[in-house]
């Protein structure tokens, strides 16, 4: 029976309007679900990633800014070069992401060593968003240009 699930733990019963079956909502994620759960409902949605990243902004950055630098001048190019440079860096195992992110970030999660979070799809631009779904735990992106820069991630969860 569709009302036999504890109030406590975050489902709504709902009818579908377009077949009339019963389906599941979880009241923290707003994922839905035909099966009947067995179990409380999740916190946290399933496309949900965290993530790290190293900001470089440049002269045509939506805001060329930061709390390093109140007026950055460098181009776009030599962003992407300065970015290279760090990534390489990384790979080679001479610092590590959050020594570098803490360091030349220009976002102000540098002081977290670069740490975002989790978030989900939507929350991100588009192309930052994409980046960050599309790696494995553990892996680092290639360059990624946003309107607010370029960028390298470092998925960690």
């Amino acid at each position: 029976m569709a009302d036999d699930i504890p109030s406590d733990w975050g489902w709504d019963v709902r009818t579908s309007r377009s077949t009339g079956q019963t389906y599941y909502l979880n009241k923290y994620t707003n994922e839905s679900q035909w099966e009947k759960p067995n179990g409380p409902a999740e916190r946290q949605a399933q496309d949900q990633v965290q993530c790290s990243h190293l900001l470089v902004k440049h002269r045509d950055s939506r805001r060329p800014s930061s709390w390093r630098e109140e007026k950055i001048t460098k181009s776009k190019e030599e962003a992407m070069d300065e970015l290279l440079e760090f990534r390489k860096t990384i790979v080679a195992k001479e610092k590590t992401f959050d020594e570098l992110a803490s360091e030349f970030s220009d976002c102000s999660s540098a002081k977290r060593g670069g740490d975002l979070g989790l978030f989900g799809r939507g929350q991100m631009q588009k192309p930052f968003e994409d980046a960050a779904f599309a790696l494995k735990v553990g892996e680092l992106s290639e360059p990624v240009s946003t309107d607010s820069g370029v960028h390298i991630i470092l998925r960690t969860k």
